[in-house]
Parts: structure tokens; C-alpha cells; sequence
């Protein structure tokens, strides 16, 4: 999966992330409108959710986990708290999904799961901000292969962050990336094959 979606054109990344669901959206306000239920998209919302999710936190683990393989060995980033923060998030969606859930189906909303959903939140959204901010610096590592700081990749944090502008600059540039690293490892291989 990682290697697919660091090999991925920035317009597949788009529309597997942003692109999909939203069409998904948009084809169904002329049946809402149509049937007058408003409803029919209360039950498509997990759908389009978890399309939108995987497609997110797929991207981010692929910058963050498969970029380590372009980074010299000496300056690699260490991934675990990395992959601790993603899935606070993913725990976060699966509880809101089913307190949603629950709710739509019974009409009653759960006090204890909304006490329980409601910190969760704000530490899911620090967690999510902590993605973005290691994802950015992992690819800056990658790019300019030396040590980073914030102000080396602030830009490249804003536009993770705003991912569906960010993914038409960043992703050709990790198609460069692998690409480069692929003809190294192939051109390597051949001389020492050569030799």
C-alpha cells in the first residue's frame, strides 16, 4: 500500500482522498431533493467518512513511514510516536462512528459515550496537527537529505495541512523521489552485478 500511494499521480491521490467522496455528496443532493429526505445522507456520511479517512491517513502514512526508505540511515526519523498519534485518531473516528451511529438509530444520545467523544476530540485534532507536522518533516528530510527544522518545512506543513491544494505540489515531488530512488538502486545493482 505504501509503495502504491508514494508511486501515486497527485490527481489519484486527489480523488481517492477528496475527489470521491465529495462526488459522492454531490450525487446525492438531486435525490434528497427529489425524495425529500435528508436521511439518505445521514447514512451515506460513514461511507463517504471512512473513504475519506483511509484515503487521508493512507497518504500520511505513506509519506511518513515510506519516505524513511529515501533518508540516509544515519538521519532516519524515529516512526513510533509518529504511528501512536495516528492511531488516536482512527480510535476516535471508530468511537464517533458508532456514537453516531447509535444515535441516528435510536434518537437518544448517549451522555457517557459524548463525555467520553468530546476530549477525545481536541486530543485527536493535536494528534492529527502532530501527523501533518512529522509527515512535512519526513518529506523535507527526504528532499534536502540533512536534518530539518520547523522553518525548513513550514510550508510544506501548510500544505499538508491543506492537503487538497498540497497534494498537486507535494505528491510529484515524491513521484521524483521514488523515481530517483529507483533508478539509483536499479544503477547500483547493475554496477555491482558488472563487476
Amino acid at each position: 500500500m505504501i509503495e502504491k500511494f508514494l508511486k501515486a499521480k497527485h490527481w489519484q491521490v486527489f480523488i481517492i482522498t477528496f475527489g470521491l467522496p465529495f462526488f459522492i455528496q454531490i450525487m446525492l443532493m438531486p435525490i434528497i431533493i427529489l425524495t425529500n429526505n435528508p436521511m439518505i445522507l445521514l447514512r451515506i456520511f460513514p461511507i463517504t467518512m471512512i473513504l475519506f479517512i483511509g484515503g487521508f491517513f493512507g497518504w500520511f502514512w505513506s509519506i511518513a513511514i515510506g519516505l524513511q526508505q529515501v533518508i540516509p540511515k544515519q538521519i532516519q526519523l524515529n516512526v513510533n510516536s509518529f504511528k501512536v498519534f495516528l492511531l488516536i485518531p482512527l480510535v476516535y473516528f471508530i468511537l464517533f462512528l458508532a456514537f453516531f451511529i447509535t444515535s441516528f438509530n435510536s434518537g437518544i444520545v448517549n451522555s457517557g459515550m459524548l463525555a467520553l467523544i468530546v476530549p477525545l476530540h481536541f486530543f485527536s485534532i493535536f494528534s492529527i496537527l502532530y501527523c501533518i507536522y512529522f509527515a512535512a518533516k519526513t518529506f523535507k528530510t527526504a528532499e534536502l537529505q540533512r536534518n530539518v527544522t520547523f522553518s525548513d518545512f513550514a510550508g510544506e506543513f501548510f500544505l499538508i495541512w491543506f492537503f487538497p491544494i498540497g497534494i498537486w505540489i507535494i505528491q510529484p515531488k515524491i513521484n521524483l523521489m521514488i523515481e530517483n530512488k529507483d533508478t539509483n538502486h536499479n544503477y547500483s545493482v547493475g554496477l555491482d552485478a558488472g563487476c
